[in-house]
């Protein structure tokens, strides 16, 4: 008997990893939060109204529980999350100002996720899949994403990427750099991660790079609470986000990509302006909660106004 074909397949699926933030709260006193930077985009984009799934592995064990918890009631198509009986992925985040961290995640379940588990027919629906952060670094998972997102885009799939800069993204993840900034149709980058990137004092200069090998993406500089430019082929157009009172900074460049994201989904022939404001808008709501709350589209659409265009 032939499978059914779901037709409430999502639109759009995050890949990469979800891990479990462990945050130092006091000498003796920690908190855990649920997330990864494609994960938060996930459930970023569910949250505006996408039909979305994040395509990766957590463990069976307390720390992976609740990242299936969570992600359940985010509405994440739970299809695409595959449970393994391999170690939890973690970030022990041990110092907030400036934020210092490290990973632990050795044979971790996300390294082990596999495309071919996922539901029969799932990239008919696909309009977007985005990737970046840690599983594009770490094998061997970063092969098969890889490979899944050369694939995808051979299907006609429009693909976004954010390097999400990390300590560990050194001139080996150079190929891995250009191989994904010449595939997406939408890059997000911060001037502080393309430092690192390319490990150069001026962030224009990898910029400059970036645009050289893809000059039809559409291209997101953010800045911290400086603002965003978005660049796409000769258009350009700069902002400051909204004013709100900041709680709490975490993933808020990954709701400002899906806020760009879902306007894109929504309307891509829209000015540049508009696409910029509801992506400022977006990583604004996410700051004026304690960890990473994803922004509900009414909030978006009540700071969208208040993002200020300027001339940069």
């Amino acid at each position: 008997m032939a499978r059914i074909l779901h037709p409430d397949l999502p639109h759009f699926i995050a890949f990469g990893e979800a891990l479990t933030d462990l945050i130092r709260t006091g000498p003796d006193s920690w908190r855990s939060a649920c997330g990864g930077s494609p994960w938060n985009v996930a459930v970023a984009m569910s949250t505006l109204g996408q039909l979305s799934a994040f395509g990766g592995a957590v463990s069976r064990d307390v720390f992976g529980a609740e990242i299936w918890r969570v992600s359940q009631e985010a509405n994440l198509d739970m299809r695409f999350i595959q449970q393994l009986a391999r170690p939890p992925l973690l970030a022990i985040v041990h110092e907030l100002d400036p934020p210092r961290y490290f990973f632990i995640g050795q044979d971790s379940a996300d390294l082990h996720f596999r495309p071919e588990g996922l539901p029969m027919g799932w990239t008919r629906s696909l309009r977007w899949a985005h990737f970046g952060s840690l599983g594009l670094l770490r094998e061997p998972l970063a092969g098969r994403l890889r490979a899944l997102a050369e694939g995808l885009k051979a299907e006609g799939r429009l693909i976004s990427y954010d390097p999400n800069f990390r300590a560990p993204m050194d001139a080996s993840y150079d190929d891995t750099l250009e191989q994904m900034c010449r595939l997406a149709d939408v890059i997000k980058v911060s001037d502080e991660g393309l430092r690192g990137l390319f490990r150069l004092p001026d962030h224009r200069s990898g910029l400059a790079q970036i645009a050289a090998w893809n000059p039809g993406a559409w291209l997101l500089l953010t800045r911290g609470d400086a603002g965003a430019t978005l660049y796409h082929g000769v258009e350009e157009c700069s902002a400051r986000p909204p004013r709100v009172d900041v709680v709490d900074t975490m993933g808020a460049g990954d709701a400002a990509l899906a806020g760009l994201l879902d306007s894109l989904m929504r309307n891509a022939a829209a000015p540049v302006e508009q696409h910029l404001r509801w992506s400022l808008a977006a990583g604004a709501a996410a700051c004026t909660a304690t960890g990473f709350v994803p922004p509900l589209p009414k909030q978006v659409a009540a700071l969208a106004g208040d993002v200020e265009v300027v001339a940069l």
